[in-house]
């Protein structure tokens, strides 16, 4: 690879909401600042205005959740994926390894998720190894996992960690929590195992004129499971201080548009209702309160902007990491958290009057340089392997 730029192949699926393809396109981002030549594989549905600089996209056949608990996986058409659907899908991404050649591959999530990808994964890996230059392979992980599954899964996750991987990257700050908080027997791989710290984007500098001045910004990341939210808020709104403020509510592009509609009928007048849109960090920087959602990305905007926030994280199905996070966080970065369970007018009013009283959040405590350094050690094990002794 003398004379070119390390070359980082970034595979990605997200399923229900957006986060784990927000969190990759931002480490895509860090990397092209970091010299690094980087593909971005993503086989969930597209995202428009997805932001991932000027690095290469490759869409696979999109697929996504037919529902929160994971089990049927669905293509664009809503039809349930069958072998010919995953032949095609598998195909693409060996010949994007092989056309790409990558110094550095890294998957999003897996081995300690999407176990029901592995019929493209795993010849992937198994490609990977066998190439003729076998790139440093890579898992990134967020900070929290899911509820622990049965002892065979996790057996499996650590002999998949241990078969093919050279580094696990976590996107958190172990001060806050440790990995094996969530995945007990984190001991066996720790040789593998690097924090890079939360991975954000630094907030634009509060504009006291500029978009969202003064606003309530109301959000639910990709939009698939905002309807209570965005009811309750639209209600709370005469039953605050910032009544006679605008109230934002920005709906994901997973909302339905027959849903999306009815939301924008609904809305009363100092609600307005948008798609999301590709400013967020900058209504953030700007807003009078923040209420979303308790996604990853959401609350490190949300922190990094030092906005007042009310977080109401997801815990449908089988979802626990945000309400952990959320909880975590309370205690401190001046977070407001509401139970999914709880939501409604009034507790939303409350819970808006709460965070008006009290201070911006705040991740000071928190090392938020997650993206620069994942580039920074994704560019060194480009050049070398070794720099990541086993």
């Amino acid at each position: 690879m003398a004379g070119r730029p390390a070359r980082v192949l970034l595979y990605v699926q997200h399923l229900l909401g957006i986060g784990h393809l927000k969190r990759t396109a931002t480490i895509a981002r860090a990397a092209r600042r970091e010299g690094l030549d980087v593909r971005l594989v993503s086989g969930g549905h597209p995202v428009p205005g997805l932001d991932i600089g000027d690095a290469d996209l490759v869409q696979l056949p999109p697929m996504r959740a037919a529902d929160r608990f994971f089990k049927v996986l669905v293509d664009e058409d809503d039809n349930e994926i069958d072998d010919a659907f995953k032949a095609r899908r598998r195909a693409l991404l060996l010949e994007c390894l092989t056309s790409f050649a990558p110094d550095v591959l890294v998957t999003e999530l897996f081995p300690f998720g999407r176990r029901q990808l592995r019929y493209e994964l795993l010849p992937l890996l198994d490609a990977s190894i066998a190439a003729k230059r076998r790139p440093a392979i890579v898992c990134s992980v967020r900070d929290i996992l899911v509820e622990p599954p049965r002892p065979e899964r996790i057996a499996e996750m650590l002999d998949l960690a241990e078969r093919y991987y050279d580094a696990i990257l976590v996107h958190g700050d172990p001060d806050l929590i440790p990995f094996g908080e969530t995945f007990p027997p984190v001991a066996r791989i720790d040789a593998r195992l690097r924090y890079t710290g939360y991975g954000v984007d630094a907030a634009p500098r509060r504009d006291p004129k500029g978009a969202g001045a003064g606003e309530v910004i109301v959000s639910a990341g990709g939009g698939a499971v905002s309807e209570a939210l965005f009811g309750a808020a639209m209600g709370a709104r005469e039953r605050t201080r910032l009544a006679g403020v605008v109230w934002r509510l920005l709906a994901g592009h997973a909302l339905p548009e027959t849903d999306f509609q009815a939301l924008c009928r609904e809305a009363p007048p100092g609600v307005v209702v948008e798609r999301a849109r590709a400013d967020f960090t900058t209504l953030l920087a700007n807003c009078a309160l923040s209420i979303s959602q308790g996604g990853y990305n959401t609350v490190m905007e949300v922190m990094s902007a030092h906005a007042r926030g009310v977080i109401v994280p997801y815990a449908g199905g089988l979802e626990t990491d945000q309400t952990l996070r959320a909880l975590l966080l309370r205690r401190s970065a001046g977070l407001q958290v509401v139970e999914e369970t709880a939501i409604d007018i009034e507790t939303i009013a409350r819970a808006a009057e709460a965070a008006l009283d009290g201070p911006p959040a705040d991740a000071a405590d928190l090392d938020t340089g997650g993206a620069s350094q994942t580039a920074r050690f994704l560019a060194q094990l480009g050049v070398d392997r070794a720099a990541f002794s086993i």
